[in-house]
């Protein structure tokens, strides 16, 4: 069985899982997923889909979230460097609106675990980056919502120098922030 290290945030349900890597000179072997040492460490969740995408610096996606059908999600990146957030959207809970970010790498192989109810979203710190994640439900079109990226209600403090360079979607340039969220939503 593999070993992790599992810590957890100032923001509860979020966790950043370090696995244990084994290397010698031909390189390392690491086990990124067990479902006994995830459930040991009360990450109960099925994952039913994988995805990874390709970004090169500046390049920041998000923040996202699933409408009707949210995801657990756990994230790494296999190439390059990331800095990953989460915000709390669940309603009534005492972190509501707060955010956690956590720098993923291909040399530190930490994971980050977002549970539903949470907008997720990352920025490429590498000249390029490959991202994994995997996810609790299926990818459903027309189910995705967003926040965004600069509200300062939420106040990321995104460690990007010059916003103008930032590269981002046409559609992560339309959200918008969370109180417009908290109104749709009659929070």
């Amino acid at each position: 069985m593999g070993k992790i290290t599992v810590e957890t945030c100032e923001i509860e349900g979020l966790k950043v899982i370090t696995p244990q890597v084994f290397g010698d000179a031909r390189g390392y072997f690491v086990e990124t997923y067990n479902m006994n040492d995830f459930v040991a460490a009360g990450i109960d969740t099925v994952f039913v889909q994988d995805n990874q995408s390709a970004s090169k610096k500046e390049v920041l996606r998000g923040l996202h979230f699933q409408i009707n059908y949210p995801q657990d999600k756990l994230v790494r990146v296999i190439r390059g460097a990331v800095f990953d957030v989460a915000v709390d959207l669940r309603e009534g809970s005492a972190t509501f609106g707060k955010w956690f970010g956590v720098e993923l790498t291909e040399e530190n192989k930490k994971q980050f675990f977002i549970p539903k109810g949470f907008a997720h979203g990352f920025y490429v710190l590498s000249d390029y980056a490959e991202f994994a994640y995997k996810c609790s439900d299926f990818y459903h079109p027309n189910d995705e919502g967003g926040l965004k990226f600069d509200d300062p209600d939420i106040g990321i403090e995104w460690p990007f120098e010059d916003k103008d360079k930032l590269i981002l979607s046409d559609k992560d340039t339309k959200w918008g922030g969370i109180k417009e969220y908290m109104k749709e939503k009659g929070i």
